[in-house]
């Protein structure tokens, strides 16, 4: 997924009411940003975090600048934006990029299922069972190289848990893809002490099951691409 735009740099000043940032750009205008992440945006709401806005000239658009990437004092880039996740895994299973799903060609987005739900996507080919897919933004570090999910409580991914393995055990498959935007991640695991009812409830759609996926992003200010898969450690919580 490439930028519209070029990105423009500055330093958070501060993000606020969850969908608002102020923004000083590095030649010295300070601009208030769309935040697109109503997650608690753990370690990435730091005053003087260097961050990349997008701009924008769409007259029905109130903020002329969206937030879209950070990077860390380390190093690592992280995507702001959790709307990113779900147009670069449709890009990564259009190339064929998420093997566990490549046998796939129809990918129809926003489909209903469930009661008053709609799936991320659903693949169908005449050979295969219909495949039901859930995409989750990654963006929560920590600690060591983990990626966790989530970074507050998701009443909405509990949801979704429950439905996708309704799914399952009517037979089709049911998948949920964790896409980590964070370059300084290699592994990736639940944060069972942010939300422990979400935990426990991968391992009861596992067991009905829901497959899990993780995979991973390159970042950087011209485009967003999927990298590859990363492994998940659900075993602390299987041995509960």
């Amino acid at each position: 997924m490439r930028f519209q735009t070029p990105l423009v740099p500055g330093r958070l000043i501060q993000r606020y009411k969850r969908f608002l940032a102020d923004i000083e750009l590095d030649d010295g205008r300070v601009v208030t940003a769309h935040c697109a992440n109503p997650g608690a945006m753990i370690g990435l709401k730091d005053p003087g975090l260097r961050v990349w806005l997008e701009p924008n000239d769409d007259p029905k658009k109130k903020l002329k600048f969206g937030w879209r990437l950070a990077q860390l004092a380390g190093g690592a880039w992280v995507g702001i934006d959790t709307s990113v996740p779900n147009r670069v895994i449709k890009e990564a299973l259009q190339a064929k990029k998420i093997m566990e799903l490549a046998r796939y060609d129809a990918i129809l987005p926003e489909q209903k299922y469930g009661t008053n739900s709609r799936v991320d996507f659903l693949l169908q080919e005449p050979s295969l069972p219909n495949a039901y897919v859930e995409v989750k933004n990654v963006n929560l570090w920590r600690q060591e190289d983990w990626a966790e999910f989530p970074d507050t409580v998701t009443l909405r991914g509990l949801k979704h848990l429950g439905v996708l393995g309704d799914m399952a055990e009517a037979g089709h498959r049911a998948v949920l893809i964790y896409c980590v935007q964070h370059t300084g991640c290699s592994r990736f695991r639940l944060a069972e002490d942010l939300d422990p009812a979400y935990a426990a409830a991968c391992l009861q759609a596992q067991a009905r099951g829901v497959e899990m996926l993780c995979y991973t992003c390159d970042l950087n200010i011209t485009e967003i691409t999927v990298r590859g898969a990363l492994p998940l450690d659900f075993g602390s919580l299987a041995r509960r």
